[in-house]
């Protein structure tokens, strides 16, 4: 399932750089793990969701181009190799205090949005992964519904065509 998103990250980074730079303890590396996750779970990730996970990890992180890379590398690696949500979502509750957790889930919403559509799948992962970080119901619901504004501004669009699904 993330054999293109391999490939990509692989074409635009050598390959000494794919050993792991970022510590299992880093909530950088839990964080981006989660996105990875939330892109590949309706299919190959497009070159629109590539970018924005790219544009997220650079923005929300104050990455460069090249460390981003090795972090989505890194954090691709970990996300291969993990088993469920918690692994990533410990630490993320460990380094980061509930705005910075919101931020997270904010994050997922905007990958989750890249596409245009939230399938029933990526709303109940998001749930989980939300519930996890000690991210209510109400406020998940209030980040979902900002972010899906913030793209129909960007869109043009229609909110309601971005997915209603709560």
């Amino acid at each position: 399932m993330l054999d293109g998103l391999r490939q990509f990250i692989t074409e635009i980074v050598s390959p000494d750089a794919q050993q792991r730079v970022f510590d299992e303890a880093d909530y950088r590396l839990a964080a981006t793990a989660l996105l990875i996750h939330i892109v590949s779970l309706d299919g190959e990730p497009t070159a629109v969701e590539r970018r924005k996970l790219h544009s997220l990890i650079e923005t929300s992180f104050k990455l460069d181009p090249g460390t981003a890379d090795r972090l989505i590398v890194s954090a691709t690696h970990a996300e291969s190799d993990a088993v469920d949500l918690y692994s990533f979502t410990s630490v993320i509750m460990r380094e980061l205090d509930e705005a910075g957790r919101r931020r997270i889930v904010e994050m997922m919403w905007e990958m989750v949005f890249a596409d245009g559509k939230v399938t029933e799948f990526e709303d109940n992962v998001l749930w989980r992964a939300a519930d996890l970080l000690g991210i209510s119901g109400r406020d998940r619901v209030e980040l979902k519904h900002l972010v899906q504004e913030r793209q129909a501004a960007r869109t043009g669009g229609d909110k309601d065509s971005a997915g209603a699904a709560v």
